[in-house]
């Protein structure tokens, strides 16, 4: 088998991977559950390829999610349930379905029209899906944002739903305001915890919500300045890595480690490397 541009060349590996009798044994024992994390994982670093502006990287990596989507599509093939060109069917009938102001008639002329066209349409399809399954919607505005996202992009989904009936500030100032509040009372709740018993469950779990409460505004924050704050902290942590592999590189030219330096040293070398940057 050889490499190929076509869709069917990707299906076909798969199909081959799976077989029972010649195919790979790692990939025979895999389920929907097991592959699950991988997706995700793969999700990521395509978001991490786009961070770092690599553009080969990012055709690699959307290679590897594809391949998830394949994956996923022939276990539910061996099932008898779907394939992958049913996958393909039902994206496109979204796609159309919810941009009437491109396939219909609708008229959608701004960003903001577009964005509320969609979600009147999503929550449309989110009924019917429901009434077809014999069930009900969702019966708060909240409910239908999925529990299953990461934590700090489901707090702005939250925060976006909320705001689309007024349940919202208008100024990003206000949110820090909040912030600071938040900060003030997860203060109050480090300073209990301190006075009582060092394994205290109840301490720990008022400082754990209010730490919660500040990633919260913080999340929020970032929506009203209509800044991601995942890649804001993806941005972060491999910022303070590269500051940190400085401080390793610098003290193992002197033949040293961090272990052997004190906390002093180690912060004068991070304001060098922060003027590296």
């Amino acid at each position: 088998m050889q490499p190929g541009r076509d869709i069917s060349v990707l299906i076909d590996i798969m199909a081959r991977l799976r077989d029972p009798k010649t195919g790979c044994a790692w990939d025979l024992e895999q389920t929907f559950e097991t592959i699950a994390p991988y997706t995700i994982e793969e999700a990521y670093e395509v978001a991490e390829a786009i961070a770092r502006g690599d553009r080969h990287d990012i055709c690699d990596e959307l290679g590897d999610l594809l391949l998830q989507v394949v994956f996923h599509a022939r276990m539910a093939e061996e099932e008898g349930v779907f394939a992958f060109p049913d996958v393909v069917e039902a994206v496109t009938r979204k796609m159309i379905r919810r941009h009437p102001h491109v396939f219909g008639p609708a008229e959608a002329r701004t960003p903001h029209l577009v964005k509320g066209l969609w979600e009147k349409i999503k929550t449309e399809e989110k009924a019917e899906k429901a009434a077809r399954l014999g069930g009900e919607a969702p019966a708060g505005l909240l409910d239908a944002v999925s529990v299953a996202m990461p934590p700090m992009l489901r707090a702005v989904k939250l925060q976006q739903k909320a705001g689309t009936v007024g349940f919202d500030w208008n100024d990003p100032r206000a949110v820090l305001a909040k912030i600071r509040e938040e900060l003030d009372e997860l203060e109050a709740e480090i300073d209990r915890a301190d006075r009582d018993e060092p394994d205290g469950r109840d301490s720990r779990r008022a400082v754990e919500a209010e730490l919660g409460d500040v990633l919260f505004a913080l999340a929020n924050l970032g929506r009203h300045l209509d800044i991601d704050p995942e890649a804001a902290v993806r941005a972060t942590n491999e910022k303070f890595r590269k500051r940190f592999s400085y401080i390793e590189r610098k003290l193992g030219e002197a033949g040293r480690r961090p272990a052997d330096a004190t906390l002093q040293e180690m912060e004068a070398l991070w304001q060098e490397a922060k003027t590296e940057a």
